[in-house]
């Protein structure tokens, strides 16, 4: 059995990491192609719904698509436009503060004692030129052996005059690149707008033509995803580079315009990109005031700015729809730069993006989604779960309490406890626990229930019972409850129609669950009480007359088991309480489906299928009751 397993495993393994290298290597080799495309395809989600606003219009598709082209082309050029001319602006001023930056880096250098102008590379040599008293001064003397002393000749090497063809080549060498980049970028993207609705249809072909309805639904939504956030990225970051304009320029640092500009423009690469332009800003502000106020205040500027851009207004703008983790982010940085340098870098979270939603459509990439996306990995059930095996109970208590700053308790318990305790029964059923993790998560239960409820205690180590067996965890709560209010869960001196009996039937996982229902219902300064159904032949004492009871409510955990015993159990209640409300409340695994048609109860007044729709029932009849 395991021979055949391994014979089967071996060659999918050999051939994923064959089909992975083949990738890695067609990205790597295929660069200078996949490049231009890919930022065609970029640009398509960016521009698309302009095209498709102008077509709106009235203009037809060739025109809006070339409008839009030359929207973004005469954007770029202008951008540009705007660069070179600060930079050239730039480099004229330097020469003013040559003697500002001579002193602030002198004393940098006795600072740090001479380490500054041992780095090496231009940096080293820049700093020496400025610290270096003699470096201006010529050549020096030289001592003989035979005592004479003769100055050296200095000799520079210069190359011939380029001609002019020669230097209209060398123009032309360099340009060229990235001009035939830019070139094959507009190409494609006109293209690729031209033949937007015949590339999705071939796409829907590709990915899953057998159900149209859902291919397409989900192509739709990856379309609007992705053009939805690199608009708000790009409005973004243009929001950015204007404040930055606007506070430079109020603090009378030179070219704000240059820095707003590349603040706007460098911030596309995630993490590193503004503090680039942060970093040359302070140099220049460095520079041109003799002290170092105008340095900090720009540092500050931009530290500010990024801080309330990043951590207030992307969150709320786009922060859910890239559905990407913060680390994927650095992951896909990493990986891109790696594969494409410098262009890698700027696509590496919309390249990551286009993959973690196609993972989330495409089966076959569904380990993208996984990897990369902010969905955990585990859904909080599961976490529960998996934490209560550890005996960690105090990071589900911290994750219970971030879940309820926006939920209650009783939907906590419908989404996360009730399932995870229902993960724990099935295993305690097939017996895929060992004693030991039986006890962690015996333990981890407890103590969860106990903190949400409101006990203060809640950490103290309990002693060991078996989940949902034996005495069970239900009954032990229960006790714990009873050793704080009393014998009979608290006093029955309270006025008529004021009390909520709840009945676990059928097991001790159903006791368990009354007793979470009673806490839920104790947190809403409801007075509720407990018992299991076999309590209700014992004797109780005289004051606890029937009156006090306003609504009895009876908890199944397995409605299809206990159907029989449910309805035996409400037509009791009726004889014995007929003046009461009586609720029957369902919570069947929600693992298993269970088909509850067959479950009908037409003595019960209301039948819930969760706790939060129990609860509001129960405030509802107390609240009723109480306007009587």
């Amino acid at each position: 059995m395991s021979d055949s397993l391994t014979s089967r495993t071996l060659p999918s393994a050999v051939a994923g990491l064959v089909g992975t290298a083949t990738v890695l290597a067609l990205l790597y080799f295929g660069r200078d192609v996949l490049i231009p495309i890919t930022l065609a395809f970029i640009f398509s989600f960016l521009i698309a719904p302009f095209v498709r606003a102008l077509r709106h219009l009235g203009l037809g598709q060739t025109t809006s698509v070339i409008t839009g082209v030359l929207v973004v082309t005469a954007t770029l050029l202008a951008i540009g436009a705007v660069i070179v001319q600060q930079v050239g602006a730039m480099g004229a001023s330097l020469p003013k503060y040559q003697d500002t930056i001579a002193s602030k880096i002198e004393t940098l250098d006795e600072l740090t004692r001479g380490t500054l102008g041992s780095l090496g590379g231009p940096a080293g040599q820049l700093i020496e030129h400025f610290t270096n008293e003699n470096s201006s001064g010529g050549a020096q003397p030289v001592q003989l052996a035979d005592g004479s002393v003769k100055t050296p000749v200095l000799v520079e090497i210069h190359e011939p005059a380029l001609k002019p063809f020669q230097l209209l080549g060398k123009v032309a060498a360099s340009v060229w690149p990235p001009l035939e980049t830019a070139g094959i970028v507009f190409v494609v993207l006109i293209f690729v707008l031209l033949e937007h609705e015949s590339l999705r249809d071939r796409f829907i072909r590709l990915a899953g033509g057998g159900d149209l309805r859902a291919t397409t639904i989900a192509v739709n939504d990856a379309g609007e995803r992705l053009s939805r956030f690199f608009i708000s990225q790009f409005l973004v970051n243009i929001a950015t580079g204007l404040a930055v304009w606007l506070g430079l320029s109020l603090l009378g640092l030179g070219q704000a315009l240059l820095w707003g500009t590349m603040t706007a423009v460098l911030r596309f690469i995630p993490y590193v990109g503004v503090w680039m332009a942060a970093f040359c800003a302070t140099l220049l502000a460095a520079a041109v005031d003799p002290g170092w106020s105008l340095a900090l205040m720009t540092l500050g500027l931009f530290l500010a700015v990024e801080i309330i851009v990043a951590q207030t207004i992307e969150p709320k703008l786009y922060g859910h729809t890239t559905g990407m983790s913060p680390l994927s982010v650095v992951v896909s940085a990493i990986f891109w730069s790696w594969i494409w340098g410098p262009v890698g870098l700027v696509l590496s979270t919309p390249l990551t993006l286009c993959l973690v939603v196609a993972g989330r459509y495409i089966r076959a990439l569904k380990v993208l989604e996984i990897m990369f996306g902010e969905l955990p990995a585990l859904t909080m059930p599961q976490n529960f779960y998996q934490r209560a095996l550890s005996g960690d109970a105090h990071e589900i208590v911290s994750s219970a309490k971030r879940y309820m700053q926006h939920k209650s308790l009783a939907e906590y318990c419908d989404g996360v406890l009730l399932p995870a305790l229902h993960l724990a029964n099935f295993d305690l059923k097939d017996r895929a626990i060992t004693p030991d993790e039986e006890e962690k998560v015996t333990s981890s239960i407890i103590a969860v229930i106990e903190a949400l409820s409101g006990n203060p205690k809640w950490w103290k180590k309990r002693k060991r019972s078996s989940v949902l067996t034996g005495g069970g965890i239900g009954r032990q709560l229960r006790e714990r409850r009873i050793s704080d209010t009393g014998e009979w869960q608290g006093s029955f001196d309270v006025p008529a129609g004021s009390l909520v009996l709840s009945i676990g039937l059928g097991s001790a996982y159903a006791e368990l669950a009354t007793e979470i229902l009673v806490r839920i219902l104790r947190e809403q300064k409801i007075d509720a009480r407990s018992m299991s159904y076999e309590d209700l032949d014992k004797p109780t004492p005289p004051e606890a007359t029937p009156e006090l009871v306003a609504i009895v409510c009876l908890v199944s955990v397995n409605p299809l088991q206990d159907c029989e015993l449910m309805t035996q159990a409400l037509e009791r209640m009726r004889k014995d309480l007929p003046h009461c409300k009586q609720f029957a409340l369902l919570l069947p695994s929600p693992f298993e489906n269970a088909d509850l048609k067959t479950c009908v109860f037409p003595t019960a007044d209301h039948v819930s299928r969760s706790y939060d729709d129990a609860v509001h029932r129960c405030q509802l009849a107390m609240k009723g009751r109480a306007t009587l």
